[in-house]
C-alpha cells in the first residue's frame, strides 16, 4: 500500500454561524489530515515529520481518540459499529481530524469514515469534544442517506458543547466524503428553529514531508489557534449578552447510535441507541 492510499491532506476553511438569539459569524483557515487508523505506525516510520504515539513536529498520539486511553483506536470503533449492527464496514477505517503540531492539539470534531471490504462507505462516527475534557460519539448509518456523494443524516443533540447554546434540539449533518474535496455541514436546530451552522471545507493534498512542512509554515501556532479562537468567540457572545448554560453531565455511553436503529441488550453492548 502506497502512502496516497494511507493518509492524505486536505487544506480548509472552518466556519462558524450562529443564527439566534442573534447572528454572530467566524471563520479561519486550517489543515486536517485523513489518516488510515491501521497503518499510523508504517505511515511515521516513512515519514521524516510525522510520529506516531511519540513527540514531533507533527503527530498522532492515540490517547487523543476513541477511549483516550492509548489504546488502539480500532476496537472502540469496531465496539460502535457492532452495536448497531453495522460491523461490516470496519474492513477499512479512515479517520479526518487536526494533527499534534508540537505535542498539542484539540480536536473540536474528527471524523471517523467507515467502509467495508469493497470500500463501501456505510458508515459515519463523529466524536465531538468541548472544551471541558468531555467527549462523546454520535455513528450514522449511512447506507439510506447517500445521494450522489452527498451523505444527509440527522441526530439528536445530547451533548454539551458550548456554554452559550443549549443541549436540546438535533443536528442535521450534510456530507461530502472525502476525495479530491470534503465538505461537512452541521446544522443545528431547536424548538425555536435553527441555531447554529458549522461547516468544513477542504481540498486534498498528496500526503508527504513537503507538504506536511508547507502546511506547517502557513499554520505554524494552528491548533492552539483552534482553542484560542473558541475562547475568543466565547467572549464576543458573552458581551452580545448569549445565555449561559451551565455544563451538565456527559451522556453516560460513549457513542449515540443511529435513531433508526432498534438497539437491544446483545447488540448494544456499552453504546446508548
Amino acid at each position: 500500500m502506497n502512502i496516497s492510499e494511507t493518509a492524505s491532506l486536505y487544506r480548509c476553511r472552518v466556519m462558524h454561524e450562529r443564527l439566534a438569539p442573534f447572528r454572530h459569524r467566524f471563520e479561519y483557515r486550517v489543515f486536517s489530515l485523513l489518516l488510515d487508523i491501521d497503518r499510523l505506525a508504517d505511515l511515521a516510520a516513512r515519514s521524516k515529520l510525522f510520529a506516531y504515539n511519540r513527540f514531533g513536529l507533527l503527530s498522532f498520539h492515540d490517547k487523543d481518540h476513541g477511549p483516550r486511553d492509548g489504546s488502539p483506536l480500532r476496537p472502540w470503533v469496531e465496539a460502535a459499529l457492532r452495536g448497531a449492527a453495522l460491523e461490516q464496514y470496519g474492513a477499512r477505517i479512515k479517520l479526518f481530524c487536526f494533527p499534534r503540531l508540537l505535542g498539542y492539539v484539540f480536536n473540536p470534531l474528527s471524523v471517523y469514515f467507515c467502509y467495508d471490504a469493497e470500500n463501501r462507505l456505510g458508515a459515519i462516527l463523529y466524536e465531538v469534544k468541548n472544551t471541558f475534557g468531555d467527549q462523546h460519539g454520535y455513528l450514522l448509518d449511512t447506507r439510506a442517506s447517500t445521494h450522489g456523494r452527498m451523505i444527509s443524516h440527522d441526530a439528536g443533540k445530547v451533548f454539551h458543547v458550548s456554554p452559550f447554546i443549549a443541549k436540546d434540539g438535533d443536528y442535521r449533518f450534510r456530507i461530502l466524503p472525502p476525495a479530491e474535496s470534503i465538505a461537512i455541514h452541521i446544522r443545528h436546530d431547536g424548538p425555536e428553529g435553527p441555531r447554529l451552522i458549522a461547516t468544513q471545507t477542504g481540498r486534498h493534498e498528496a500526503f508527504s514531508d513537503a507538504a506536511l512542512l508547507k502546511a506547517w509554515l502557513r499554520h505554524p501556532l494552528m491548533t492552539l489557534k483552534v482553542m484560542a479562537a473558541i475562547h475568543w468567540q466565547a467572549l464576543f457572545l458573552w458581551r452580545k449578552g448569549a445565555p449561559f448554560f451551565s455544563r451538565p453531565d456527559p451522556p453516560a455511553q460513549p457513542v449515540s447510535l443511529p435513531k433508526t436503529f432498534e438497539a437491544t441488550p446483545e447488540k448494544s453492548g456499552e453504546f446508548a441507541a
